[in-house]
């Protein structure tokens, strides 16, 4: 076979486009619309994909926005299970051994419930249909029934100093401070599943990750902060934190997931972290003795109450900076707490003052001081919105 010549595959090629142009030309009106019809539905796709968020912890809801892990959190954004729930603060009063509850609509303590020993935080069970009362000494937690603010028969549970659930709700998990664990329990019996002891001194608040498979731990009176595998319940990291006397203290991960914010009380400012790493966090200053985290309903904003000067910083997370403070008119000691359904009021025990403070989010001026028992902490603001609860005073996705 002769090799071909350049003159011949130039005719070649004239040829070809000769008989395409013909083709073309004596195409049906149905080949047309055929081809058109394939153009128009092949365009889509030049869209860029919609971005989704990976999987989660087996059996957790999926994320609603990979951006905000908060999406489900907006103002007023009830569950069908808080729905016809009154409007209530439950307010534990740690020396007192009571809760007393609120009625925010008049800024009044409408009833005091008598409860166990040494009362710590109310915590809103995965399923939100019921508020546990963490009896720390009285090593009970007694149910509360959100639809009457009626308490239940007290269960049985060792040292429970706060409470939280498993993104999944498969387990609740008891933060036994003194006992140095981390409880793993029936989220319903509180029967205990596994017990996971600790080398750090004081666990006591946490926050999961975005995709539920790890959790972050504070150790208050170690300075330490540990990682958790939450389907394996063991601790995959632990480290100290770079401050001398450190005592960390509330939990709280960012809308986009990436971060996580610790409060210190004694290095006065908030430690950020990336738990993916979980390297050595950088501090970010805010007041004396800075103790709680919460997020604002737009995801916006993060309130971060300093219980030893009587104020509260604001966080801005797109600007990534503190963007205000906001002093009580007469002092006092904010500490634990949480935001209204509506977002417009943030509410804070005042530990060392009887009282609880009610805060107006835009513009952070105080708008009722409500005398409560001895030795307020982590009270409740209930319902809110949410489609889960991860526990302590309402941690909700």
């Amino acid at each position: 076979m002769h090799p071909t010549t350049p003159l011949t595959r130039r005719t070649t090629a004239l040829l070809v486009g000769a008989l395409l142009a013909l083709l073309a030309g004596c195409g049906s009106p149905a080949a047309e619309t055929q081809a058109r019809g394939t153009e128009a539905a092949a365009s889509p796709a030049k869209a860029e994909p919609r971005e989704v968020a990976p999987p989660g912890l087996p059996g957790m809801p999926p994320v609603l926005d990979p951006h905000d892990i908060y999406a489900a959190n907006r103002p007023n954004q009830l569950s069908p299970a808080v729905r016809g729930f009154p409007s209530r603060v439950y307010v534990p009063n740690t020396n007192s051994n009571t809760v007393s509850v609120i009625d925010p609509a008049t800024y009044k303590v409408i009833e005091t419930i008598p409860v166990g020993v040494q009362p710590q935080h109310v915590v809103p069970s995965w399923d939100m249909k019921t508020l546990w009362v963490n009896n720390n000494r009285g090593h009970t937690l007694t149910p509360i029934d959100p639809a009457t603010s009626v308490a239940g028969k007290p269960v049985q549970v060792h040292d429970p100093y706060n409470l939280y659930f498993t993104p999944n709700g498969k387990y609740a998990i008891v933060m036994a401070s003194l006992d140095r664990e981390l409880v793993f329990r029936d989220p319903h019996t509180m029967n205990p599943v596994k017990s996971t002891p600790v080398s750090c001194y004081g666990v006591n608040h946490a926050d999961f990750s975005a995709d539920g498979r790890y959790f972050i731990v504070s150790c208050e009176f170690s300075g330490e902060l540990l990682k958790v595998d939450t389907e394996r319940m063991e601790v995959i990291g632990q480290q100290k934190l770079p401050f001398n006397g450190a005592m960390p203290q509330d939990v709280k991960i960012s809308p986009d997931g990436k971060t996580f914010y610790v409060a210190d009380m004694m290095a006065h400012g908030v430690w950020v972290l990336d738990g993916e790493t979980f390297t050595t966090p950088t501090l970010l200053p805010t007041g004396k003795g800075c103790h709680g985290l919460y997020i604002s309903r737009d995801s916006k904003e993060m309130y971060i109450p300093n219980r030893g000067e009587g104020s509260i910083s604001v966080f801005d997370f797109a600007q990534n900076r503190l963007t205000k403070k906001w002093s009580l008119p007469a002092g006092g000691s904010p500490d634990m707490g949480g935001v209204s359904a509506d977002g417009k009021v943030l509410w804070l025990s005042g530990r060392y003052d009887s009282e609880v403070y009610a805060i107006d989010t835009t513009s952070g001026r105080e708008l009722a001081r409500i005398p409560v028992g001895s030795g307020p902490h982590g009270l409740a603001v209930y319902p809110q919105p949410g489609r889960y609860s991860l526990g302590h005073t309402g941690v909700f996705r």
